[in-house]
């Protein structure tokens, strides 16, 4: 799969459950970790569950095979590495914390068009 497929999937899965404020940001060039890492919030511990489980299950139904995860039990904030592909879903509170967007600052990034329509 390439990563621009990736990419598109992990958004979807995203947003499937319902996920805010996506962004991707290219990080080819900047890092040797990553190409992309993609960033959502979740409403509640149960949500960023329910969000990193969902990219997981997209994933693997492709045959991409997670690297690693972590975070999953706290629900704060949970990463999963599919090489190429980095994500994190966070609370938002935690997000802000770390901002992670800001210490990519310059790194290329959009944001994924959200469907709105439903989401609280």
């Amino acid at each position: 799969m390439q990563n621009e497929q990736l990419v598109k999937l992990i958004i979807e899965s995203l947003e499937e459950v319902k996920a805010k404020d996506i962004v991707t940001i290219d990080v080819r060039g900047k890092t040797s970790i990553t190409d992309f890492m993609i960033i959502a919030s979740g409403g509640s511990a149960r949500q960023v569950k329910a969000l990193a489980e969902n990219v997981i299950d997209k994933a693997k139904a492709q045959g991409v095979r997670p690297v690693g995860s972590e975070g999953l039990d706290g629900g704060e904030w949970a990463l999963i590495d599919l090489n190429d592909v980095v994500v994190h879903v966070m609370q938002v509170e935690t997000r802000e914390h770390y901002d992670l967007e800001r210490l990519w600052q310059g790194a290329e990034q959009s944001r994924a068009q959200h469907n709105e329509q439903g989401a609280e």
